[in-house]
């Protein structure tokens, strides 16, 4: 059996033992110490935004946004549909109300006209939501011009889920720093990871503050343990932050691999009739995340699910694009809003979008055996 072939499994690059090294020299293990702060420091300016908060996971960076912006139970947030679960999650743990938006072509990520059409509906019921989670998918912003100025003109505030797209640009301005905050993930499989954790950015230096604060089980300045309001144990450890930082040293270089691996699989795979490659917009930088594509059904006599059938008896994982959250049995009573009335964008996307595989590691001959196999079975 040839050896297995991940989607997006993760990259060492060497220059993470430093930093571990460090961490174990100077003894500090716990989820504080001089990893934590530079990686914090590095990473803002990487992004070219005031301030961050390395946590535990994208997921709690999503939960902290929420709780600063005052989300209560019952209140309404509308969100991203073509979404990983963990997205939505933290709406639940406030007890507030998803209502999901859906795609539009152009980029797979959330659609302006959707959005604005659930503003007029909700705004006749007196129900304007009170925040909007807009999730970069695959390594690319969504349309940002459009998704601000819609908020901006009722006033309501963005939260990026960016988890899959740092280094992702639209208009030379990164992912994550169009809205109040930003939340980047470093799970396993992300473009650079910690092993597990994620990151909140913003401008506001104030609510950098209560982050750090609730993130740290609300413990107040005092010689003993005190503590008035509900925290949380969402920290990053030192340890983990010393692999953010050496992993972040290479981002651009990753940026660059997956790029060009997603080039090769175009060349490839681009002039069979009914294969479509998510579009990269002429405003937006992908950094290719992942490389994903669409098979059109009614050109081609190969399914979504041949491919990944025929992959998997060569030993190469790959996925379907993200089941909508509206589709998921836990929000089978939730509202959604397609792109237009008729026409429903993450649907179709998922019943024939597919992952390939696209880590930075991918060496060529192993990308060629990927290749060959689809191509087989177009044959």
């Amino acid at each position: 059996m040839n050896e297995r072939i991940y989607l997006s499994p993760p990259q060492m690059s060497g220059l993470e033992q430093k930093y571990i090294d460090e961490a174990f020299q100077t003894n500090w293990i716990a989820p504080f110490g001089p990893n934590v702060d530079h990686f914090e420091k590095e990473v803002a300016e990487y992004v070219k935004i005031n301030g961050a908060v390395a946590l535990s996971s994208g997921t709690a960076g999503l939960h902290i946004a929420l709780i600063l912006l005052d989300i209560k139970p019952n209140d309404i947030v509308f969100c991203s549909t073509l979404t990983f679960v963990a997205s939505a999650n933290p709406i639940l743990y406030q007890k507030a109300i998803p209502v999901f938006i859906d795609s539009e072509p152009n980029t797979w990520n959330m659609s302006p006209i959707a959005l604005e059409r659930a503003i007029k509906k909700y705004l006749f019921l007196n129900k304007l939501p009170k925040a909007v989670i807009l999730t970069n998918l695959y390594g690319q912003c969504a349309d940002m011009d459009s998704i601000v100025n819609i908020c901006k003109k009722y006033q309501i505030p963005i939260i990026e889920d960016s988890a899959e797209s740092l280094g992702s640009t639209y208009n030379g301005k990164a992912s994550g720093t169009f809205g109040i905050f930003g939340v980047y993930s470093f799970n396993g499989n992300k473009i650079i990871t910690t092993s597990g954790g994620g990151m909140l950015v913003t401008n506001d230096q104030k609510y950098l503050s209560e982050a750090k604060f609730l993130a740290t089980q609300a413990r107040e300045p005092a010689r003993h343990y005190q503590h008035s309001r509900v925290g949380y144990n969402y920290r990053m450890s030192n340890v983990l932050a010393g692999i953010g930082r050496g992993q972040l040293k290479v981002l651009d270089q990753f940026i660059e691999k997956r790029r060009k691996l997603y080039n090769h699989y175009y060349e490839a795979l681009n002039p069979i009739d009914g294969i479509e490659f998510m579009p990269e917009t002429n405003e937006g930088f992908s950094t290719r995340w992942l490389t994903t594509l669409t098979i059109d059904p009614t050109k081609s006599p190969v399914t979504r699910d041949d491919i990944i059938s025929a992959l998997e008896s060569k030993n190469i994982e790959s996925r379907p694009v993200w089941k909508p959250l509206h589709l998921q049995p836990l929000f089978s009573t939730t509202d959604y809003f397609p792109h237009t009335e008729n026409q429903s964008v993450s649907d179709k996307l998922f019943m024939n979008g597919l992952c390939l595989p696209s880590g930075s590691n991918l060496e060529k001959k192993d990308q060629q055996r990927v290749i060959e196999t689809i191509l087989e079975l177009f044959k």
